[in-house]
């Protein structure tokens, strides 16, 4: 359903009135459409800058450039910044802390409609100094309130958590994080380690088998088609029932329809066997598929319960051992979990729901240094308000409220949750691992 009052809000002959009335005034948020630019950041202006001690200023600027930004250290008036980018892997103690306030008050306002802010800091659980990893845990603090008070503009701002020696990995991230593809992505942290990882560029799956479950329809759908955008041979899985979509959707992006219930006890080896027999095994693995039953746990059947842990959670895993047992997920691969803004922070009628998604966020950070041997790395996107045709049904004034309370003031489309999606799973994202990463426009309440 489409978004009335952000039609309301930028057309010209009826904004006066939205903001006489004291309604929210979402902006137009930047989209792209097609696969990466090998200088996706071309004629944008970046203000790169550090704390004093820093360490990671240079790869940050380097990242910049070769994305095709034009950086400076200051803007000249009258300029407006499409990016700030900012080390603050110098803050060890609370009166560093200053460096942020600093660089950022005063170039607030010249922050341009959907700009960009990325802020890298040390890992504070790298840190020995007690006082150093408190810092390194203000500096997330800043970026999610900054992020809420730039939303107003479409603009978004993130952090970056740095291990020593991980420099080279702010490349691929200063390519998501710094342009339009992380538009509904702000307030979150991405922890970065040290991996050996190509130079980011275009078309980085040609070549790669991907798998996405849950295909058919919305999220896997726009997942399927950002996938086969960057080159992707893409595995598309659903249910019977969505059967006509899957075969449209596979159709669309080029790939292989696979009619599967996942939750199926011998779902992991018919995957699996597929996989092996057709494609020679598989690259990337997105668990998109799940179901929602919602009851207030007191009306709560067990089988509403099982069904939900059955697909959400249970079919993750077991497809997960399945193709990490036989080597058909490759070395090197990725794997992108679903899971929920329900399962950070919870949610009314959603105990069986959120317990799952939950499960996947606990199942992706202690299955992360288990693979990394192999180069595989795991990750959850968490997406929030998506408008789909599920939210869509969904009570007026329900469907309002989800929409507006987030930095945004709006709902995100299933591509935002693919674009992150991708880029996990791009060969530069290497140095990602274990992470959880809401797709939720900075929700202004919860975790």
């Amino acid at each position: 359903m489409a978004d009335l009052l952000l039609r309301l809000a930028n057309d010209r002959r009826t904004a006066g009135l939205i903001r006489r009335l004291g309604l929210p005034t979402p902006v137009r948020l930047a989209r792209v459409a097609g696969g990466y630019d090998a200088a996706p950041l071309a004629g944008r202006l970046v203000v790169c800058s550090a704390a004093p001690g820093g360490f990671a200023e240079a790869a940050l600027r380097q990242a910049a450039e070769d994305a095709g930004a034009h950086c400076v250290t200051e803007l000249s008036e009258g300029q407006a910044a499409d990016a700030l980018l900012f080390d603050a892997t110098g803050c060890r103690t609370p009166g560093d802390l200053a460096a942020l306030h600093g660089f950022f008050a005063p170039k607030l306002r010249r922050v341009a409609r959907n700009g960009r802010v990325l802020v890298v800091s040390r890992d504070p659980v790298t840190l020995d100094d007690p006082v150093a990893a408190a810092v390194a845990r203000g500096i997330e603090g800043f970026v999610r309130a900054l992020g809420k008070e730039i939303g107003r503009r479409g603009a978004t701002a993130n952090l970056a958590r740095l291990a020593q020696g991980a420099e080279s990995q702010l490349a691929g991230l200063v390519r998501f994080c710094g342009g339009p593809r992380c538009t509904y992505v702000s307030g979150q942290v991405f922890r970065l380690a040290p991996a050996a990882a190509p130079q980011p560029g275009a078309s980085q799956l040609a070549g790669k088998v991907a798998v996405v479950t849950g295909a058919a329809r919305g999220i896997g759908a726009a997942t399927a088609q950002r996938l086969a955008e960057e080159g992707a041979r893409v595995v598309c899985v659903d249910v019977a029932a969505a059967r006509d979509a899957l075969y449209e959707t596979a159709a669309r992006v080029g790939g292989l329809p696979l009619v599967l219930d996942i939750a199926a006890h011998d779902a992991p080896s018919t995957l699996a066997a597929f996989l092996r027999d057709k494609t020679g095994g598989v690259d990337v693995v997105v668990h998109n598929a799940g179901i929602t039953r919602d009851k207030t746990l007191a009306n709560m059947k067990p089988e509403l319960w099982d069904a939900v842990m059955a697909v959400n959670f249970a079919a993750i895993a077991a497809i997960d051992t399945a193709l990490l047992a036989g080597k058909v997920l490759h070395d090197g691969g990725r794997i992108v979990c679903l899971s929920s803004v329900s399962g950070v922070a919870g949610n009314f009628g959603q105990t069986n729901y959120a317990t799952s998604k939950a499960a996947v966020i606990g199942y992706v950070a202690a299955q992360a240094p288990l693979l990394a041997p192999r180069g595989i790395s795991i990750n959850a996107v968490a997406p929030g308000f998506i408008e789909t045709p599920m939210t869509a049904r969904i009570p007026l004034m329900t469907r309002e409220a989800g929409r507006r309370l987030n930095a945004l003031s709006q709902g995100g489309l299933p591509r935002d949750v693919a674009e992150l999606i991708t880029f996990l799973a791009l060969p530069s994202s290497a140095g990602l691992s274990g992470n959880t990463v809401r797709v939720c426009g900075l929700a202004l309440i919860g975790a």
